[in-house]
């Protein structure tokens, strides 16, 4: 079996990406109850690069791709590609919801019935990150083995998501333990399946997908983060602080993904 191109550096931005999660970790020891405004800002950040890097740079690669191949259905492909990854997440979202409620974090004392639902709250949380993180690790693994500039960027936008999911994870962990080990290991473990969703893609790719159809899986990929972005970080964003809060991280992060991407020599 051949390992596709850039594969180690491609393997550690996937594991750049899903520990993340530790990040948000270590947010939830320090963060006051009250001041959450910053992952307001940060997740309207990462929607914005998500989107942008969606639309402007993932597709057209998946163009570049299928046209080769298939020169008179390549937009009939990405297009078909698009709904399945959005699809896919669907599918993911509806078995297995991660809705994470705000009021928890913002108040991780509030009063409880036991503590053992608390702890259960955060390991089911633990367990519904994981699913979730799957498909994530392989779209920054696939992205990075195609176009590392581009896989960067999805690494980078992945990682700022991942991390309120950290401190979904730590925060009822923390509380009901007192033991910060614990928590980190509980949010770590639950970022850990992104590089074992890219080493299972890997596999996929390589022993049963011919080379001409990854530019349906990118398509794939960009319907995967549209989801992510519209269903996941921005009402998130919203509810952490409000849409103004929202718009700048939005309108920063699209910003700053063209600049660098502007800078790193890629054209769009």
């Amino acid at each position: 079996m051949t390992l596709p191109q850039n594969f180690g550096i491609a393997m550690l931005l996937t594991l750049f990406a899903g520990l993340a999660t530790a990040i948000g970790a270590v947010i939830a020891f320090m963060v006051k109850k009250d001041n959450l405004k910053a992952l307001s800002v940060g997740l309207g950040f990462s929607a914005g690069v998500m989107i942008f890097l969606s639309l402007t740079d993932i597709l057209p690669e998946a163009q570049n791709l299928l046209i080769k191949h298939f020169p008179n259905k390549a937009d009939w492909l990405i297009f078909f590609g698009f709904i399945l990854g959005i699809a896919l997440a669907m599918l993911i979202d509806y078995f297995i919801p991660d809705h994470v409620d705000p009021e928890e974090l913002k108040d991780p004392d509030a009063p409880c019935t036991h503590h053992h639902k608390i702890k259960r709250a955060g390991l089911l949380t633990a367990v519904a990150i994981c699913v979730h993180n799957f498909p994530e690790g392989m779209a920054t693994f696939l992205t990075a083995t195609q176009n590392l500039t581009l896989g960067v960027s999805v690494a980078l936008a992945i990682a700022i998501h991942n991390i309120p999911e950290g401190i979904a994870v730590a925060l009822p962990i923390y509380h009901v333990t007192g033991k910060k080990r614990y928590a980190m290991l509980y949010a770590a473990l639950s970022g850990i399946s992104e590089p074992i969703g890219a080493l299972i893609g890997m596999l996929l790719f390589t022993l049963f997908l011919p080379q001409m159809l990854i530019g349906i899986l990118l398509a794939a990929v960009a319907g995967i983060m549209i989801y992510i972005a519209f269903d996941t970080l921005l009402p998130l964003s919203h509810e952490y602080g409000d849409w103004h809060l929202s718009m700048t991280g939005i309108v920063t992060g699209i910003l700053f993904i063209w600049l660098s991407l502007i800078l790193l020599g890629h054209h769009i």
